[in-house]
């Protein structure tokens, strides 16, 4: 599969590279990335031709755009696609010897509130083209509105509610003067792609770990309802937080904690049918979700240009019908999981 081919976002009339480059690692998710080494990565991809690059003011609190915006301002604006994210909008901390940077292993020492109404919206667009150093932003999605974040039916209800009333009008006004040339929503979980789809006209969401080799609970209803309305959809966290790169080995990650026993099994039965057909588990983790025909891009993260190689190589395997037929028959994917034919 040619990483570099492209395909159309929904009906935004974007066409996108198939592969892509998300950028919450170098953000400092897990650790501290070098300042280099974040720009090495993100030449490597535009070496590659990888073409559609994703950030959010979440990754680093701020890191990843900068660091983002420090090599894309050098490149022509019209050769690549760049995602932001607003809901989140960063300020100076009032005590900085005291500041807690969470999940973040280094990042930027700025508070967040989570705001989700017309000035929210328009304050984080705002704050992100500076801290991008862009005039342009294409895609812009709607950040973690959901229960991993909101954890209540009261609270999530409640920031949906302010979405509607308030902070739609804004991203509305962007589409509509071409300021950004498509709205999305950043989904974690299954249950909120109809809620968003109930109330507003979206153009794409980008679903993270929830359409994967593991995981196609999104086509009972999801994604055909997307297909239906013409909704695009990117694919992040496409190797469920690590186990389908690494297998099923001792201390495997999927959803951010070590993987359990029946993750651990299903993985390796999987890997299994990859290894009868000569192909990496890796390599059929981040090719499978492009055999729907929704799906425009999928955008793993990399932390040195090495892994965006890895990557690359990883999309050019070739990987024989009778691999996705296989594991119909074992079970261990949907019957109708849509799969791209041998190229």
């Amino acid at each position: 599969m040619d990483p570099t081919a492209t395909r159309m976002l929904g009906r935004t009339g974007i066409a996108l590279t198939q592969l892509g480059l998300g950028t919450a690692p170098l953000g400092d998710l897990y650790q501290i990335i070098p300042e280099e080494e974040a720009g090495a990565t993100l030449a490597a991809a535009w070496e590659a031709g990888i073409r559609i690059f994703d950030t959010a003011p979440w990754y680093g609190r701020g890191q990843a755009e900068h660091r983002a915006g420090r090599f894309l301002y050098r490149q022509d604006r019209d050769a690549f696609v760049l995602s932001t994210k607003v809901g989140r909008v960063l300020s100076a901390p009032q005590d900085a010897a005291r500041f807690d940077r969470g999940m973040w292993a280094g990042g930027l020492p700025f508070d967040l509130r989570f705001d989700y109404s017309y000035e929210g919206i328009l304050r984080s667009f705002e704050d992100s083209l500076q801290r991008l150093g862009l005039p342009r932003i294409d895609l812009l999605l709607i950040h973690d509105l959901d229960f991993q974040y909101h954890a209540t039916e009261a609270r999530v209800a409640a920031y949906l509610g302010q979405l509607a009333t308030s902070g739609w009008r804004a991203l509305e006004e962007l589409r509509r003067s071409g300021r950004i040339r498509g709205i999305g929503a950043g989904i974690n979980e299954l249950g909120m792609i109809p809620r968003f789809l109930d109330l507003f006209d979206i153009d794409f969401f980008l679903i993270a770990s929830r359409y994967t080799l593991l995981e196609q609970e999104a086509l009972a209803a999801e994604l055909p309802r997307c297909a239906a309305r013409g909704v695009g959809i990117l694919i992040g966290g496409v190797f469920n937080s690590g186990i389908l790169a690494t297998g099923a080995v001792a201390g495997a990650k999927y959803e951010y904690a070590e993987a359990g026993p029946e993750v651990l099994e299903r993985v390796r039965r999987i890997e299994a049918v990859c290894r009868r057909h000569d192909v990496t588990l890796a390599a059929a983790a981040l090719q499978f979700p492009l055999g729907h025909p929704a799906v425009a891009a999928v955008i793993p993260g990399a932390i040195s240009p090495e892994q965006v190689r890895a990557n690359v190589a990883l999309m050019r395997q070739e990987i024989p019908a009778a691999l996705w037929s296989d594991l119909k028959a074992e079970g261990l994917i949907r019957q109708d999981a849509p799969v791209a034919a041998e190229d």
